[in-house]
């Protein structure tokens, strides 16, 4: 039972996708809200459930390249424990198909579009068309995660005014901008595994002198705009744990730039989730203090 949920959270990549589940919460939350609590829940979940599909897309697509590399080459396809198979597209599309199902049910058809282009942009765009092509397949492929934010901002949209508003809007490009340092920071600490399944990650085909600046900048992007909602409605709640999550992924990308190295990548890396984690732990807590006012 234990292997099986382990092997099932492998396969559906339920790690990322609870990221992209919370990306939703955010949308949700800072939307408008209008979804009671079992509406969103609901929604999230039908977003967990697409983000899935994607992901096990992505793994089932990409088990050749996976056994090359050393962390990945023990994911049930890569190793040979599952066995490649039409019976498994046919399955992550049912499961895609039930989530959008799921999504429409309470979100509407906006909300649901943009759930399946979130879905679509990873599993098929990024995976099959931009991984091994470009240098700049996470920075394409990071939209993904932003059509979640979007995704739950036009479910909980009220019925007058802009299905989307403008803090999910800002919200969305963050998190566009926060997927390539994410990415490229782990693969500057991993370069010989991307270097041996040949895909092209920036510091796998560039020197330090340029990919350290770029993962700073957009770093330093993301920080400046993620305060930018606090002029659109955003409580000092928000404003604390941006910082909070921020000016730490922004010290660590400056330290990686002029220090290149494994630890320094590894420690951008994690502070690149723990500014995810904090950001939408604000919009969170800023909107339950608001609430509770």
């Amino acid at each position: 039972m234990r292997a099986a949920l382990g092997m099932t959270v492998s396969i559906l990549k339920l790690r990322i996708g609870s990221f992209v589940a919370l990306a939703a919460v955010v949308g949700i939350l800072t939307g408008g809200a209008t979804l009671g609590p079992i509406e969103a829940l609901v929604f999230a979940v039908a977003v967990l459930g697409a983000s899935g599909a994607a992901g096990a897309f992505n793994q089932y697509l990409e088990r050749d390249t996976d056994r090359l590399m050393k962390r990945t080459r023990n994911r049930p396809f890569a190793k040979g424990t599952l066995k490649a198979g039409p019976t498994w597209p046919v399955t992550f599309t049912a499961l895609l198909g039930g989530s959008l199902l799921m999504a429409w049910s309470v979100g509407g058809t906006l909300a649901t579009l943009l759930v399946f282009l979130g879905a679509a942009t990873y599993g098929l765009v990024y995976t099959v068309w931009l991984k091994k092509r470009t240098v700049w397949n996470v920075v394409i492929g990071g939209a993904a995660g932003s059509f979640a934010v979007l995704a739950g901002a036009a479910a909980a949209a009220p019925a007058t005014g802009p299905a989307i508003g403008t803090v999910p809007v800002l919200l969305a490009t963050v998190l566009f901008l926060w997927t390539p340092p994410h990415f490229w920071s782990l693969a500057a600490a991993r370069s010989e595994d991307y270097r041996d399944a040949q895909v092209p990650m920036l510091p796998v085909v560039t020197e330090p002198e340029f990919w350290g600046p770029t993962i700073f900048s957009h770093v330093a992007a993301l920080v400046g705009l993620s305060f930018l909602p606090l002029f659109f409605g955003m409580g000092p709640v928000y404003g604390l744990f941006a910082a909070a999550g921020g000016l730490p992924f922004l010290q660590r990308s400056w330290v990686l730039m002029h220090n290149p190295n494994r630890q320094t990548a590894m420690a951008t890396f994690r502070s690149s989730l723990l500014q995810f984690a904090l950001l939408s732990l604000g919009v969170i807590l800023d909107e339950g203090v608001r609430w509770a006012l």
